[in-house]
């Protein structure tokens, strides 16, 4: 029998959602019966074969008139404005429905308190969409970790080089936004585009816990004319004494795939989280290269429900870095960049900012900020504890 599912937020990222449930209805798990945008879709923005679900504004109402408020395994995926989602969550887990909510799962910590305390005083279970964590990769890796094939665990890098149009910022209100209306935004590189680079390195490290973070260091800096952070690193201290160091940008000369990087005391292993791909290299050994597979987190989570399997990737296990998004949230604003440190590609329509790339590479590589390598741009470390 398959799991009734209502869609949040179906444009934009959420048409990803829509190929996935579409993926997932074929196979017979899933049946999408709502879809919750202030705009009703039109028939040719609904993948073929999804029907015709019922569409509303209100996601209260739509989960009351669709019945999903009855027994059994109900679900709401939520892909909304990241201000947007403690509320809608816990909308629809008063009313019983299960959740698989986009990061990052709320804009503050405290919001993040009020949405996961909601949720586990309804009764229902919650799915946080770092699809990265889903990757077969991060349980093999902690194997080899534990093995102790790399050596003792000293620490855990992470790198991201991307790249964005200045018209990436301007696809919607909140976007490149540290609050809007008085209201928290916290769109920054290291919270949104690149929050997986410091999910899944905490995962990795043994501290993806609120309680695992002892301390943070940020350097929070812009290239583009917006109000949140688009070159950014950050070094979190951690109870078991192994820092977490994550490096990332949205100016990359020359964009790449993003990765985390675990250290040992006689290898490392390089995981290459969108491509399932790691690369174990250790003393006396030559190279060694592996490829995985993936557990959808909708699939997931409906296997959850109806199976008892365990849950990826549960609130709880997103808290430390909530605490990251905390921290950045209460930092001052992200420091402009000098214009001689970046240049703009016209053909692009975007900022680069010169050298970046391998200073993103050697934080993740080195565990250090952009300050500690010497980059002229770089400000004074914040460090919030």
């Amino acid at each position: 029998m398959s799991t009734d599912i209502v869609l949040v937020g179906a444009r934009g990222h959420g048409r990803r959602h829509l190929d996935n449930i579409r993926r997932l209805q074929d196979k017979g798990i899933v049946r999408l019966a709502g879809i919750c945008e202030l705009t009703p879709l039109a028939a040719d923005e609904i993948p073929e074969g999804l029907g015709t679900p019922e569409q509303s504004s209100d996601l209260g109402a739509l989960l009351d008139s669709t019945g999903l408020d009855s027994t059994g395994a109900r679900i709401a995926v939520i892909c909304t404005p990241i201000p947007t989602h403690t509320d809608l969550a816990l909308t629809a887990a008063r009313r019983g429905v299960h959740l698989l909510l986009e990061k990052p799962p709320a804009p503050s910590y405290a919001e993040f308190r009020r949405m996961a305390d909601g949720i586990a005083e309804a009764g229902v279970v919650c799915q946080i969409g770092f699809q990265s964590l889903g990757s077969h990769a991060v349980p093999a890796i902690r194997e080899m970790v534990a093995e102790g094939r790399i050596g003792e665990l000293v620490g855990v890098g992470g790198a991201g080089a991307w790249a964005r149009a200045e018209a990436y910022y301007r696809r919607a209100p909140w976007a490149g936004r540290r609050r809007l209306n008085g209201v928290d935004v916290v769109d920054g590189v290291l919270t949104n585009p690149l929050a997986h680079v410091v999910a899944t390195a905490l995962a990795l490290s043994g501290s993806s816990r609120a309680g695992d973070v002892t301390d943070i260091e940020l350097e929070l800096l812009r290239a583009n004319d917006i109000e949140s952070d688009d070159t950014s690193c950050v070094r979190i201290g951690t109870a078991q004494g192994r820092p977490v160091t994550v490096a990332a940008t949205l100016c990359a000369e020359h964009p790449d795939e993003p990765y985390v990087l675990v250290h040992g005391t006689s290898g490392r292993i390089t995981f290459w989280y969108k491509q399932d791909r790691v690369l174990l290299q250790r003393a006396d050994h030559g190279p060694e290269e592996y490829e995985y597979g993936r557990t959808d987190l909708l699939e997931n989570l409906v296997d959850h429900l109806t199976d008892g399997v365990e849950l990826l990737v549960t609130p709880e296990s997103t808290g430390a870095f909530m605490r990251v998004v905390e921290a950045i949230r209460q930092s001052p604003d992200p420091a402009p960049l000098p214009p001689e440190a970046w240049y703009r590609i016209p053909d692009e329509d975007r900022r680069a900012v010169t050298g970046v790339d391998g200073l993103v590479a050697a934080c993740a590589d080195t565990l250090a900020l952009y300050s500690e390598l010497g980059a002229a741009w770089a400000p004074a470390k914040e460090v919030s504890r």
